[in-house]
């Protein structure tokens, strides 16, 4: 059974008329010429699980340090015949689901526009028995928002948004992430947030594959025929950004599910990225990041929120940003997890991952990202973002930032 859904009030519908005029919608049109916590035990002292990985040399050559190859031989794969096709091994005896246990050398050419197109939604779909089962500490059902398109070209009204692309056993796959600041490196920062379920399977898998950010994808929002004639600088304005870092929670990876799971209110991930050509920093690059909201605010002190991201399933094809904004409301699988935060909106799958954004004192922050939704797209849930998160986080700025 559903829960029954609450229609939007008129005090709503006036507010976010408001927001999107001179809140949300304006702080986050950042051109690319502009420079709660969940009380988690994470293992071995560590904030996180932390994926160290090679990095390619611009000729494309791949190099692996030393403690991964030896980690890669002792499942049995041959460093030399990862980048030729090596990866595409998915047997269970050898996914990868140790920790640090991820390689995700630099393969260039690898993430053609063709074979971007192709990639399938990451989509976690929740149940609805699941769906209902916290309704003890859940807020009622919102009542759909409608996705609106971002304006083009994405660069001037979006820029820190862009797709995540990565293989998983079942081939390609896409999610949505966005750039955000690195407190450790101002004004030249290499990270990207995203969901945890766009880079590790959960409890009963491993590490995804060939992992990359593509800022401002489609920047013209060009229609798929339209793409079919369109430069790389169209569909790719910067390029390609491959993750040589890469740490998600120890709550997904001991949690997660095909369906999110206990691990949905941990679904968050941080990579660090080097530029498939090129040197300078991804934000000195696309010319913008944005902070990210540790305070984990209660959903009645956020008042307003907006999810972006690339919406891949049906009625949508992946191919144009879109974006909700709504009040949100308290969602939780289970007494025992950490509350997250719902909004009504018709994104699909692909939107996975994408960030959700708040104003506070006239600055757009990143204050969570999609994590779950129902079957009939009608809603999304995403995790609080708290101390523990904000630990991930300064662990992958303190250790790999200057990489």
């Amino acid at each position: 059974m559903r829960s029954t859904r609450t229609p939007a009030s008129p005090r709503r519908g006036r507010r976010r008329t408001l927001l999107a005029a001179g809140g949300l919608v304006a702080a986050l049109a950042l051109t690319a010429t502009a420079c709660g916590g969940s009380g988690e035990d994470t293992a071995g002292g560590e904030p996180g699980a932390t994926a160290s990985q090679a990095g390619g040399n611009a000729d494309g050559g791949v190099r692996i340090p030393s403690d991964i190859a030896d980690r890669l031989k002792e499942h049995g794969i041959d460093v030399d015949d990862w980048k030729d096709g090596g990866w595409q091994d998915w047997d269970k005896d050898k996914w990868l689901s140790e920790a640090k246990d991820f390689v995700n050398p630099v393969i260039e050419g690898l993430w053609k526009p063709e074979r971007m197109q192709s990639a399938k939604e990451a989509d976690k779909t929740v149940s609805t028995k699941d769906a209902s089962a916290g309704q003890g500490v859940s807020d009622p059902e919102p009542a759909p928002v409608e996705a609106t398109a971002e304006k083009t070209p994405y660069h001037q009204n979006a820029a820190p948004v862009g797709k995540v692309f990565f293989d998983s056993p079942e081939g390609p796959s896409v999610c949505s992430g966005t750039v955000i600041k690195d407190v450790n490196h101002p004004g030249k920062s290499n990270l990207v947030w995203t969901a945890g379920h766009c880079v590790h399977a959960g409890k009963k898998g491993g590490w995804y594959r060939n992992i990359v950010f593509v800022p401002a994808y489609n920047d013209l929002g060009k229609s798929e025929a339209e793409l079919g004639s369109a430069n790389a600088t169209e569909i790719a304005p910067y390029g390609n950004w491959w993750a040589d870092w890469a740490s998600t929670s120890n709550g997904w990876i001991e949690g997660g599910s095909e369906t999110g799971g206990a691990g949905a209110a941990y679904d968050y991930s941080v990579l660090h990225v080097q530029p498939e050509q090129g040197a300078k920093s991804l934000e000195e690059t696309v010319g913008a990041a944005l902070d990210v909201d540790f305070s984990a605010p209660s959903a009645a002190e956020a008042r307003e929120m907006g999810a972006w991201g690339y919406p891949a399933a049906p009625p949508y094809n992946g191919l144009k940003m879109f974006k909700c904004i709504d009040e949100p409301g308290r969602f939780s699988l289970s007494p025992s997890l950490p509350t997250m935060y719902r909004i009504g909106c018709t994104m699909t799958g692909g939107s996975s991952g994408g960030g959700w954004f708040r104003v506070v004192d006239g600055e757009t922050k990143l204050v969570s990202n999609t994590s779950i939704g129902p079957a009939d797209n009608t809603w999304l849930a995403g995790p609080q973002l708290g101390r523990d998160a904000q630990s991930l986080y300064e662990n992958m700025s303190e250790t790999y930032g200057g990489r």
